[in-house]
């Protein structure tokens, strides 16, 4: 049994950029590279697209990420775990395939499915936000259940090089190769908490070198341009050391540790995983050199009895529109113009903001009465059941350049149909995961 395991966070998001975790597969001595690219409306949106294509469904980015990881996680012999699989894991995994066959490079690719139930829902269950039940929210047209590290580990045992899900809960990501390579129990809740604490810091990668933490002249970070993505070294106890690749901008210190173990954690003394319910209360962050924070003393006990499942739902579409306005008197012309706004659709729509840009737009009104921007920039959205509707929002706004207040410019509109998200639980014995392993190489092909 391995005494160390190095896992390397390159990705947190679907947007993230795909230079920093080639740069770290590369050059971080890794074991495993995971890449968490899912998120609530991501994954309802991929629902979306692939039911206008049964063939879609996955990360819109998993060619360009895969063509460009692919030849390094080969040569490195680094194995890769990520949720790019969205909607259609098993698309992903065709997907991928098709990547190593272009490019001439082995592969065994392990796709987990079982997270989509939508089928399984039903529409009488409280939503967890508002107590009201689903069927006041649809027609729905996504509902996956965060899976836990279990789901992953047949995936590993079949010794693909890549594995890759759905709605696999983010620190999940990394507990799973901990439990596959130390053997531990789904019962070790300790052991289990440290790998959540481990997998916490790492899930949202440039964040804890430095990303969303920088504050100029506050909390200065080096080389943003360049942030290095982070790695931990975990023992088989759980405890571990974060860092980052030398030479790679950014910072890993005890106040960037701190802000992203807290990160999204509601009750660090309950935080709940489907592998354990964390407690984060009396973990110990300490700076052991340069871009090093040792991370210790994280407890569990049981994991819930239900899994969360996200729920997504047609909102309808919002329409917007964007004026601008600059020079003397910005400010007020832009608050006549949405007076304007305000009068000919006010009653229209049963949502409908008016902001100012740069003044109302962030917390509802001017903290500053004496402010006076220099530019402001109009902004209107409103929600609308049809798309016919919503782009009247646009239309009023564009009208402003002849019948507003003087100056206006750069005017633009747009139209999106909006997918809604609401929460509710599952129990988890109604959700049944499965691997199915797609691989290619040149000699079976031959054959």
């Amino acid at each position: 049994m391995r005494e160390r395991l190095r896992l390397g966070g390159g990705a947190g998001f679907a947007g993230d950029r795909l230079d920093a975790p080639v740069h770290l597969a590369e050059h971080g001595a890794l074991d495993y590279l995971v890449l968490e690219c899912l998120a609530e409306r991501t994954i309802a949106l991929a629902q979306m697209r692939r039911r206008h294509d049964p063939t879609k469904g996955f990360d819109a980015r998993l060619t360009q990420r895969i063509e460009s990881l692919l030849p390094v996680l080969a040569r490195r012999g680094v194995r890769l775990v990520s949720n790019l699989g969205a909607a259609n894991p098993i698309g992903a995994a065709d997907a991928i395939v098709a990547v190593a066959r272009r490019l001439g490079i082995p592969v065994k690719v392990a796709a987990v499915t079982g997270d989509d139930v939508l089928d399984a829902l039903e529409l009488d269950a409280p939503t967890i936000e508002t107590g009201v039940p689903l069927s006041r929210y649809a027609p729905l047209v996504s509902a996956n259940a965060y899976l836990g590290a279990e789901a992953l580990l047949p995936a590993l045992a079949s010794g693909a090089d890549i594995v890759v899900a759905g709605r696999i809960a983010d620190p999940s990501l990394f507990v799973a190769p901990l439990m596959h390579e130390f053997g531990w129990a789904p019962h070790d809740v300790d052991r289990l908490a440290r790998g959540t604490a481990v997998g916490h810091l790492l899930e949202c990668a440039g964040q804890l070198c430095g990303g969303y933490f920088a504050d100029p002249g506050r909390k200065d970070v080096p080389g943003m341009a360049d942030i290095g993505f982070p790695f931990a070294d975990v023992t088989q106890d759980g405890d571990a050391i974060v860092s980052k690749v030398a030479g790679t901008g950014g910072r890993i210190t005890r106040a960037t540790a701190t802000e992203q173990l807290l990160y999204e954690v509601t009750d660090p003394h309950g935080y709940l995983t489907p592998d354990v319910t964390a407690d984060f209360s009396q973990v110990t962050l300490a700076e052991t050199g340069p871009d090093q924070v040792a991370v210790r003393n994280a407890r569990g006990r049981k994991r819930p009895r239900a899994l969360k499942v996200s729920v997504g739902y047609l909102a309808g579409y919002i329409g917007e529109g964007e004026i601008g306005y600059a020079g003397a008197n910005a400010s007020a012309r832009a608050r006549l113009a949405g007076e304007i706004i305000g009068e000919r659709l006010g009653g229209r729509y049963a949502e409908l903001r008016i902001d100012l840009i740069g003044s109302t737009s962030l917390h509802g009104r001017a903290l500053d009465p004496r402010e006076r921007p220099y530019e402001v920039r109009l902004r209107v959205a409103g929600r609308a059941a049809t798309r016919e509707e919503a782009l009247v929002v646009g239309d009023e706004v564009e009208a402003l350049y002849t019948n507003g207040p003087a100056g206006g410019g750069g005017a633009r509109k747009l139209v999106t149909e909006q997918i809604g998200i609401v929460s509710t639980l599952v129990d988890r014995a109604r959700v049944a995961s499965e691997v199915t392993v797609r691989e290619w190489n040149a000699h079976a092909e031959a054959l």
